[in-house]
C-alpha cells in the first residue's frame, strides 16, 4: 500500500492510464480489506455465541433433550433482560424525560433481542447442534480460538421443532 502511494506521486498526469491503474488498485485492496473485516466480524459473533452455550451446557450431559436445548435458547434469547433493566432503572432515576445516556446500548439491545426471538420463532436460530453426541465433543474440546470455527455444524433451532 505505501508503494502505491509513492507511485501515485510519481505521476505527472491525473487522467492518464497509469494513474488510473493504481486507483483502481488502490480501490480493489480497500474493498479486500474491508471484505477480511466483514468476515472477522461474522466470526467473531458467531464465536461469542457459541462459546456462551458452551459455558451453559451441563458437565455431566453428552447430548441435551429437545427440552433442555429449547430451555437453553431461551436463557441465551433473555440474557440482555438484566441488562435492560439496569438501564431502566438508572432512567427511572431523576424522573429523566429523555434517555440521553444508555440510549444507543439500549436500542441495540432491543434491535438484537427483537431480531433473534423472530428468528426463532420462524427459521430458526443458529447454534451448534446440541442434540448430536460427536458436536457435543468437539463444543467440549473447543477452545475459544476462531480458527477452530470451521469444525462446528451449525443447525438452525425454531421453537416448532423443539415442542
Amino acid at each position: 500500500m505505501p508503494n502505491m502511494k509513492k507511485n501515485m506521486e510519481k505521476l505527472k498526469h491525473p487522467n492518464s492510464r497509469k494513474t488510473q491503474k493504481l486507483a483502481t488498485k488502490m480501490k480493489r485492496n480497500e474493498k479486500k480489506d474491508q471484505n477480511k473485516l466483514g468476515t472477522h466480524i461474522k466470526q467473531n459473533l458467531i464465536g461469542e455465541k457459541i462459546l456462551w452455550f458452551k459455558e451453559r451446557i451441563p458437565e455431566d450431559c453428552l447430548v441435551l433433550t429437545k427440552e433442555q436445548t429449547l430451555e437453553l435458547i431461551e436463557t441465551y434469547l433473555a440474557r440482555f433482560d438484566e441488562e435492560l433493566e439496569q438501564i431502566a432503572l438508572k432512567n427511572s432515576i431523576g424522573h429523566r424525560k429523555n434517555r440521553h445516556q444508555h440510549a444507543s446500548r439500549e436500542d441495540i439491545i432491543n434491535i438484537t433481542k427483537k431480531r433473534e426471538q423472530n428468528e426463532f420463532e420462524t427459521c430458526g436460530l443458529e447454534m451448534p447442534d446440541l442434540l448430536d453426541a460427536e458436536q457435543m465433543q468437539v463444543l467440549r474440546n473447543w477452545n475459544g480460538e476462531l480458527r477452530f470455527l470451521q469444525h462446528f455444524k451449525l443447525k438452525r433451532f425454531a421453537r416448532k421443532h423443539l415442542i
